[in-house]
């Protein structure tokens, strides 16, 4: 998609002037305001497609700033920027319409690697609703898969796992990415889950479950024939 449009609400001016400079930095357009106020006037009269808000503003909670950009642009990506080190501030925020939230003191490299996940989301490519790889067919509507015609009792995440593996079939997919796709992105547990679930797999590909390659430190990939 074009260059992300990031309107960055914060009224520090030291953090907000170093936060402008990094996100521009990083070819984003961006719009800095330091009130909720001109939060709320900035966000109706122009469109934006992520919003990083600190919560701690001189003229209205973050939360109810968070809450009135939730009810009024649905379809916008906020990002909370916090102080606040009470899980109850954070579930607060959540349930106001925020999407993520960082804990400031933040890392700028973690931030922009927020950013970066999340304006990603915002244009997708479409994914085939039909995958075939040699003996290996799947429909993503359908939820349904094929070995050499006999179809594949899997459970939901072993067919969101072959889906992917498919869909990425002679390239390395990392175990980040798995685990952010078909779990989720904000895991934090252990990634065994995955090598079991891989196990699983591979059991019910029988013979063609080696095309399902480990990459030591990396992932795995799916092989072509």
């Amino acid at each position: 998609m074009a260059s992300a449009r990031i309107l960055l609400v914060e009224d520090d001016t030291t953090i907000g002037d170093g936060l402008r400079q990094a996100l521009q930095a990083q070819r984003y357009a961006v719009a800095w305001v330091t009130s909720g106020a001109d939060a709320l006037e900035l966000a109706d009269r122009d469109p934006h497609d992520l919003v990083l808000l600190d919560l701690r503003l001189p003229d209205l909670d973050g939360v109810e700033v968070c809450r009135r950009l939730r009810a009024t642009h649905p379809a916008l990506t906020i990002v909370m920027l916090t102080a606040r080190r009470d899980e109850i501030d954070v579930i607060v925020g959540l349930d106001a319409g925020a999407d993520d939230y960082l804990t400031k003191p933040f890392r700028l490299a973690e931030l922009l690697a927020r950013v970066r996940a999340h304006v990603r989301r915002l244009d997708p490519p479409e994914p085939p609703e039909q995958l075939a790889v040699g003996g290996i067919e799947l429909d993503r509507p359908a939820r349904r898969a094929w070995l050499e015609g006999a179809e594949l009792d899997l459970r939901p995440k072993e067919f969101d796992l072959l889906a992917l593996l498919l869909a990425e079939a002679g390239r390395a997919v990392r175990r980040e990415r798995i685990m952010a796709e078909v779990w989720d992105e904000h895991w934090f547990g252990s990634t065994k889950t995955l090598d079991m679930h891989i196990a699983a797999l591979r059991r019910k590909l029988g013979a063609q479950a080696g095309r399902i390659t480990t990459l030591r430190g990396v992932g795995y990939r799916l092989e072509l024939p």
